[in-house]
């Protein structure tokens, strides 16, 4: 499976024939340039190597990536109604002309040729140049229209127009400028590294690019179904086993995707069967995948694209963001594992026996497909670099793949075929986030420009100020007021534009508070990619209702409830200074009982969204567990002491209601009235008596 093709972004053309050859050719030898680039970097520098590569991979999201949503809307005249058209055509050859137009060694109009004279032109472009850029401009906000939709390309000319309107605002409102002529618009742009070719575009073409073909040649060795099978064998048969396992398989498959719809669906097509035979609801299972798979992008070792322009925006190494992400994905997972206890008791759900070998002969077989991903934490640990250390680690999943096919009968020919597959499909799936991180430079540029940022992230500040009587809840005010702008541009955009806008927007705000840059960074990271599981765009739910064929709503809803802990564990990062703990920021002992107190705050919610603790919680319980999650969240010795002891009533209320409910019950009380093991409502007995007849039949 692509890693785009059941991403965040539209689903890519189904090519056929000649075209697919064209385009899978195109890429590979766009894959061997990006590997090039890692041993043997351009002499004339980075910004002509990112002039180079958007040059020739913008043109393939015209071919890839049709002009509207739905299938067959081009058509070639040949019967082929996904392949692509004339104007796709002529799409891509503009895009290559003005995408390689800086480079090209041959003077066109009133401009000298060469990358060199390019640049000296900065500030003061010919009349060539300007057209150049102007057209470049407009097809990156159409290969972002196709890839993302509308959303995205609106902001972006919303950014342009400011840009170049801002001196018709009114001058005393803090926000107004003198206003940016559209030929300097085109040079910050085109001819400067804070546009185009910025910082987002960079880390596209030397990290991410790289991670996807790497998470191809993973999937293309059968990384993925070992991955699902240890995850069966490892919890073998119990009732709670098919949403453990669930769980353990999104986090494992991540490593090979850094999609959260792309691992719900590959998820759901193995594990809904599992879970449709244990008794879960459609809706409950729905929400279950996708919140196991959305965890993908919270996950070490791969993460998703933002976590790499965390590291470029900071100026640190990559494994120091993958340190910081540990202890969030553990409660991540942890609220998870408690909403499945509680649901496994909750629905009767029953143990179900799935054929899978003991798990000591699997890792035997296929062990050494966590070989690589060891390899890429040892290197970035030696101070490797991570486009370095992915490359050898592709390298080694590559080898073993070979031995692999050697092993069961294959040839050389067939993994040579594979290869180049992987090569391929890892250059179409970073196609999305190409486009995405081109558009994001027109934010930043404009931002840079003009200085609207920091008049953001003030007027932000001032609103908490009017509301707040002291630092500290102006503080909590502003967090707030973030994670709500985060979440909802996350509705819009894909999650890579939600984090860089919000950054250049809100970390500002934060910073001058006093909130240090990486607590900023990975809370930003946190609620755009939470964004993806956030009613009522949640694409990775509708993924898993198409699977499940439950409502996309209550799917979506069900998604809500099972992520709920991990939209509030990044509010602890960025509210108390004790909160850096969860990113390893502090030493052993406080990172320690920081995160035993997070995860009594996840449990506390995992009462509250679960409705179960010992038995069904009653409403006195579950609105006592509210106070107690975020009162521990807070992480200050107080507000912890005044948590527990929320948390101990709400215990206490929960067994004295239960003690009272026992012994007001009849001798023939079912064991759903006891509050145990009790089967399905009625209306979950379709599911049930369908598994059963399935199992059975």
């Amino acid at each position: 499976m692509a890693v785009g093709e059941h991403d965040e972004e539209r689903p890519a053309r189904t090519l056929s024939g000649r075209w697919e050859l064209f385009v899978w050719a195109a890429s590979i030898a766009i894959a061997l340039l990006v590997l090039k680039q890692v041993f043997l970097p351009f002499a004339t520098g980075n910004q002509y190597y990112l002039v180079i590569f958007l040059g020739v991979t913008l043109p393939l999201v015209f071919l890839c990536y049709r002009t509207r949503g739905s299938a067959g809307s081009a058509d070639d005249g040949a019967g082929h109604t996904d392949n692509p058209g004339p104007l796709d055509w002529a799409f891509a050859a503009i895009a290559l002309l003005v995408g390689l137009y800086p480079v090209i060694p041959l003077a066109i109009g009133d401009a000298g040729g060469g990358f060199d004279a390019f640049l000296d032109r900065q500030g003061i472009l010919s009349t060539s140049d300007v057209v150049a850029g102007a057209l470049l401009l407009v097809l990156i906000l159409e290969a972002t229209r196709r890839t993302t939709g509308l959303v995205l390309p609106l902001v972006c000319l919303a950014f342009l127009g400011y840009s170049y309107y801002g001196g018709y605002l009114p001058q005393n409102w803090d926000i107004a400028h003198a206003g940016v002529d559209f030929s300097q618009i085109v040079n910050a742009l085109y001819n400067d590294q804070s546009g185009f070719y910025g910082i987002p575009l960079d880390v596209a073409a030397t990290y991410i690019v790289l991670f996807t073909i790497y998470g191809a040649v993973l999937s293309t060795s059968g990384a993925g179904k070992f991955f699902v099978d240890i995850s069966f064998a490892a919890f073998r048969k119990s009732r709670t086993a098919p949403g453990r396992t669930a769980a353990m398989s999104g986090f494992l498959l991540g490593t090979v995707s850094g999609s959260g719809t792309a691992t719900t669906v590959s998820l759901g097509a193995i594990t809904w069967p599992v879970l449709r035979k244990a008794g879960y609801p459609k809706e409950n299972a729905g929400g279950l995948l996708a919140a196991s798979g959305i965890g993908a992008i919270l996950s070490p070792p791969t993460l998703g694209a933002a976590a790499f322009i965390i590291a470029e925006y900071l100026e640190t190494s990559y494994l120091t963001v993958l340190l910081w992400a540990i202890i969030p994905t553990v409660l991540y997972y942890l609220g998870i594992v408690f909403a499945v206890e509680a649901d496994a008791r909750r629905f009767g759900a029953k143990s179900v026996d799935v054929d899978t070998p003991p798990v000591g002969k699997l890792l035997l077989r296929g062990g050494y497909h966590f070989a690589s991903l060891g390899i890429i934490v040892v290197f970035l640990a030696l101070d490797i670099p991570p486009f370095t250390a992915v490359v050898y680690a592709t390298g080694v999943a590559a080898l073993f793949a070979l031995i692999s096919q050697l092993v069961t009968g294959g040839s050389v020919l067939t993994w040579l075929r594979g290869v180049a597959d992987s090569l391929a499909a890892g250059i179409r799936g970073a196609l999305p986030v190409i486009a995405v991180c081109a558009a994001a430079g027109i934010i930043t540029s404009t931002i840079t420009k003009t200085g609207l940022g920091q008049e953001l992230a003030a007027a932000l500040v001032d609103a908490a100020r009017a509301l707040g009587p002291n630092e500290t809840v102006i503080l909590m005010l502003t967090v707030v007021f973030a994670a709500v702008a985060v979440s909802v541009l996350g509705l819009a955009v894909p999650v890579t534009a939600s984090f860089i806008i919000s950054w250049v927007v809100l970390g500002p705000a934060l910073s001058d508070l006093g909130v240090e840059p990486a607590e900023v960074a990975m809370f930003i990271f946190y609620y755009a990619v939470l964004s993806e599981v956030t009613p009522p765009t949640a694409l990775a739910a509708v993924a898993a209702a198409a699977i499940t064929g439950g409502s996309v709503m209550k799917t979506m809803w069900q998604t809500w409830k099972y992520t709920l802990p991990a939209f509030l564990v990044p509010l602890a990062f960025v509210l108390t200074d004790n909160g850096s703990a969860l990113l390893l920021q502090q030493g052993f002992v406080t990172v320690v009982w920081v995160t035993l107190v997070s995860a009594l705050g996840v449990a506390a919610l995992a009462v509250v969204t679960s409705g179960w603790l010992v038995g069904p919680a009653r409403w006195p319980e579950r609105v006592l567990c509210v106070p107690a999650a975020l009162l521990l969240l807070y992480l200050q010795p107080l507000s912890i002491a005044i948590g527990v002891g929320f948390a101990v009533v709400a215990v206490v209320v929960h067994l004295l209601g239960r003690r009272t409910s026992n012994e007001q019950e009849p001798d023939d009380a079912t064991p759903e009235d006891r509050g145990g093991d009790a089967e399905p409502a009625a209306g979950d007995g379709g599911v049930r008596r369908e598994a059963d007849e399935q199992q059975h039949g």
